[in-house]
Order: structure tokens, then C-alpha cells, then sequence
């Protein structure tokens, strides 16, 4: 069997993924402990919600660190996520500004409720039975309901080894003892947290953690699970590592937790608005209709001027458009009508490149080539044409998306995202698709010098 077949079943294989990835309702991706929902994910625009804009509550002298206002919209997002809030969005915008996006909320008590709590974060005693990442428990501080309770003492509270366990977990102590938390790596290379306690803290730990080797120690934020990490030695001055299957994204995400129990710097709600999905699902509808009377009229076309090529080129740009709508659904990428229009943009850039191609192979035809002499030619005095435009493309795109992270401009942010996805995918499409189909369907033609008329000739 020659390569280029061996190439069909492998577009063939990954047709039918993507067919299964596209469907409706598609229960999604889970094995072991990856998990991967493919829902639709319909931005602001299309969903209706609430934006809200958020500025530093300082004097204008007063400067803001640019890694406290990153840490503030890290917090944020976790923090909503975390209170069922799903889909929610938070960009820096400048230098003392944030944008909060809420698909589905239209209350304005309610986001801002949100954004003001407080962020509780504790250390709990686990004893031996180490608690999944996400669980809610109840934990004695501030029991007599002030937050100005003293914590026990480590020997006059039960432990997560009593009878009690499930109810009530004893809290070792708060997040306000931390006085510096950061990720580093171990001598194998592993990502860890270093961390360091305030002097009032120090002896706490050092009796706890001296009575407690071996067990467990967990990191509660909101009542709810972080960690569980273990309590390896005895550590008496206050600083120690926590250590785990960390990659640098879950390690740095943890260390902002630790860090800041609360918002480092205070904001304040300067502009809120709703947005009716009304109008984003009108304009969708006649966004899909204007696509699918751009695709045929596109394909009509390319059948009447190409001929067999032409039909080729569309099955190719099928087999685009499928593939880029089962990459946006597994990522996922939001969708918004900017973000539909880069998709859409860019399957111009897909039908461009087997325009190119085409027309060299058209050209060495009139030459006096074979059939298979007019693909390979074709192919390579094309491929430079599509390189450089689809790099020109991609260079544009990396420009508008870090315009859009900059300035907290999402609308322009999802557009560069979007185009920079197609123009990935058409290039796959006219590399690896359309050749091998050009190459599979001229194999059944025999005689293509009596049959020039078929290629547009």
C-alpha cells in the first residue's frame, strides 16, 4: 500500500473523531483522572450576562505591582469558578484595572458579592486520611462566630483521627501567619512551594509538625480543599517546602492561594453593565446563515471553475471547518460573534491555499507534465505563496491578541485567537488533506491528457 493511502486512512480516522467531538451533547472525554467536557462555550455576547470593570481602590501615587494585579485576577477567577460562577472571565486591563466578564448572572448584588469575599484560608489537621482536592468541610476556627476567635491549641482539640472526623476538622492555623510563599524546584527537577511563617507562627508549627510526622496537613481555602500534602520531618523554624505531582501552572496557582488569602490590593466596582443575550443570538443565527450562503456559493464556484480540483477543495474545506469547530469545543474557546468572525476569516485563508495550488497545477499542465509531475510541481511553487501570507496571518494575530490581554479588550482578543486557530488548521488542510486527495482521486484517472477539461482547462 503506497504512503499517500496510508495518509487517507489517517484523515479518514481523524474525521470520524472529529465528527464524534462535534456532535451535540456529547457526553465528553474521561479516562482515568483526565477529563475533558465538550460542551459549546458562548461568550458574553451570545450567552448574556454582566460585565463589570474593576479599578485599584489607591491614590493615583500610590504604585501597583504588576504581579499583584495578575495575582488579583487569578484570585478572582478561582474564587468565582469556585462559587459556581462557571464560564466567568477576569483580564488586566492597563495598569490598575481589571474586566470581570459573568455569562448568565444579570444581578448586580450578585457578582459584586462575589468579588468582595474573603478568602479564608486555613491549614487543617488530616490526620491519616488525606482529603481529595475540592471536597467541602466544616473547621472549628471561629466557632463562637467571630472571626477574631484565638485558634486551639494543638493539644486540647481532637484531630482528624477522632470519631468526629467527618464533621468537624481542627484548624492548625490561618493563612494571615504566612510571611512569604514561592515556587522553586527540588534537586530532581520537580516543581515545590518554599514557604516561609511569621514569627508568631513559628512555634505552632514547629509543635505541631514535630507531633504530627507522617501525617497529613491540609490546605483549605473557603471551606474548600487545595491540598493535602504530607508532613514529611519535624520543621522548627518556620519554613518548609510542600511538595507534590505539581507542573509549573498548578504549583504557581497553589502559591497564589497560599499567598494571598484576600485580594492583595482593594478594588473597587467602577462600571457595571448587563448584556441581553437577545440580540447575540440574533445576530448568531444570521452570522451561521451568512456562512452557509458564503460556503455554497464559495463551492459552487470552485466546482464550476476547477472542476475535479474544485471538488477536492471542498471536501478539504469541509473537513477544515469540522476539524476547527472540534478543536474550539475541546480546548474550549469561547464564543463570541468577533470570535466567529476570525473563523470565518480564516477559511478564507484555507480556500486561498488550494487556490494557489490549483493554479500551478493547472500551469504545468499546459506545459506538457503528467498528472503526477503537475501535483509535485504544483505543490512545491505553491507552498511558498502560502507559507509567507499564513505566517503574515499568524504574526497579525499574535499582535491583536496581546492588544486584547493588554488591554482587557476580550472582543479582540477571542477574534485573534479564533483566526490563529484556522489559519493552523487550513494550513494542515492544504498540506497534509488536499494533497492527498488530489494524489488518491487523479490515481483514478488514467489518462488525464483526454480529460484536461476536468482540471479547469
Amino acid at each position: 500500500m503506497s504512503q499517500r493511502y496510508i495518509v487517507l486512512g489517517i484523515i479518514l480516522l481523524l474525521l470520524a473523531v472529529f465528527i464524534w467531538v462535534a456532535i451535540p451533547d456529547n457526553p465528553g472525554i474521561k479516562l482515568g483522572e483526565f477529563e475533558r467536557p465538550l460542551d459549546l462555550v458562548l461568550g458574553l455576547d451570545l450567552r448574556g450576562g454582566m460585565q463589570v470593570l474593576l479599578e485599584v481602590d489607591l491614590p493615583e501615587d500610590v504604585p501597583v505591582d504588576a504581579q499583584e494585579l495578575a495575582d488579583a485576577r487569578l484570585i478572582l477567577e478561582n474564587r468565582s469558578n469556585g462559587l459556581g460562577v462557571s464560564e466567568v472571565v477576569f483580564q488586566v486591563a492597563g495598569t490598575r484595572r481589571i474586566v470581570g466578564e459573568f455569562p448568565g448572572l444579570t444581578n448586580p448584588e450578585e457578582v459584586i458579592a462575589i468579588l468582595k469575599e474573603t478568602g479564608l484560608l486555613e491549614f487543617v489537621d488530616m490526620g491519616s486520611t488525606p482529603l481529595q482536592a475540592g471536597t467541602i468541610i466544616e473547621t472549628d476556627y471561629g466557632v463562637t462566630g467571630s472571626e477574631d476567635t484565638p485558634l486551639p491549641s494543638v493539644e486540647t482539640v481532637p484531630g482528624a483521627e477522632t470519631e468526629d472526623q467527618a464533621e468537624i476538622w481542627h484548624t492548625v492555623m490561618t493563612g494571615d501567619l504566612l510571611k512569604t510563599v514561592a515556587v522553586t524546584t527540588d534537586q530532581l527537577g520537580r516543581y515545590v512551594i518554599q514557604f516561609e511563617l511569621k514569627s508568631e507562627g513559628q512555634q505552632l508549627f514547629s509543635d505541631y509538625t514535630k507531633n504530627n510526622v507522617g501525617k497529613y496537613l491540609g490546605i483549605v481555602l473557603d471551606k474548600r480543599v487545595v491540598s493535602s500534602p504530607q508532613i514529611n520531618d519535624h520543621i522548627p523554624d518556620g519554613s518548609g517546602i510542600i511538595s507534590g505531582n505539581f507542573t509549573v501552572e498548578t504549583a504557581n496557582n497553589l502559591a497564589v492561594q497560599l499567598r494571598y488569602g484576600s485580594l492583595p490590593i482593594p478594588f473597587a466596582v467602577v462600571e457595571s453593565r448587563i448584556i441581553g443575550p437577545t440580540l447575540g443570538q440574533d445576530s448568531l443565527q444570521k452570522s451561521i446563515l451568512a456562512g452557509i450562503i458564503g460556503f455554497a456559493i464559495v463551492a459552487l464556484f470552485m466546482i464550476i471553475y476547477y472542476r475535479v480540483p474544485g471538488v477536492v477543495a471542498v471536501i478539504a474545506l469541509a473537513f477544515y471547518a469540522l476539524f476547527t469547530f472540534a478543536l474550539f469545543k475541546f480546548i474550549p474557546v469561547t464564543l463570541t460573534l468577533p470570535s466567529i468572525a476570525g473563523f470565518l476569516l480564516s477559511t478564507g485563508g484555507a480556500l486561498d491555499a488550494n487556490i494557489l495550488i490549483f493554479e500551478r497545477l493547472k500551469e504545468e499542465l499546459r506545459a506538457g507534465r503528467t498528472l503526477r509531475q503537475a501535483i509535485d510541481l504544483g505543490w512545491k511553487r505553491a507552498w511558498p505563496s502560502i507559507r509567507d501570507s499564513n505566517i503574515a496571518t499568524l504574526i497579525t494575530s499574535a499582535i491583536l491578541f496581546w492588544f486584547g490581554s493588554a488591554y482587557g479588550a476580550t472582543f479582540v482578543k477571542g477574534f485573534a485567537l479564533t483566526l490563529a486557530l484556522g489559519v493552523g488548521v487550513s494550513l494542515f488542510t492544504a498540506v497534509i488533506v488536499t494533497r492527498t486527495l488530489l494524489s488518491v482521486t487523479f490515481d483514478i484517472i488514467k489518462t488525464p491528457s483526454k480529460r484536461l477539461g476536468w482540471f479547469g482547462l
